[in-house]
């Protein structure tokens, strides 16, 4: 029994410390705009963005943990409008996409990130 007691001790214990280290987003007001940014358990960037009335709009910049970007999207009031760029391996999926609806899919082997 009092191995039971201990073990449930340190198993409250450690979900507190790792609940303690999660990283709250980050919310800042830009003209009509709120900005949104997104933090993994370690602190770096995973995910920034806005929103418009509470809908996902304007330009969203999703990275791993390393820092690198894996994916550029754009939505319009909530919708999935524009280029969307997709980092997948060692090539980039530029989907375009206009009030949801996908219209048109390119793969490129050679990278380029300038549309950041």
């Amino acid at each position: 029994m009092k191995k039971i007691i201990i073990f449930t001790f340190y198993f409250f214990l450690f979900l507190g410390m790792t609940r303690a280290q999660e990283v709250n987003p980050k919310f800042e007001k830009q003209n009509k705009l709120t900005k949104a940014t997104y933090f993994y358990d370690n602190g770096t960037i995973r995910e920034i963005g806005f929103f418009k009335n509470d809908k996902l709009h304007d330009k969203w910049i999703s990275y791993d943990e390393k820092g690198t970007v894996t994916a550029v999207a754009y939505y319009k009031n909530g919708k999935k409008d524009g280029k969307w760029y997709v980092v997948v391996n060692d090539s980039v999926k530029e989907l375009t996409y206009k009030s949801n609806k996908l219209l048109n899919v390119k793969n490129s082997k050679e990278p380029d990130l300038s549309f950041i």
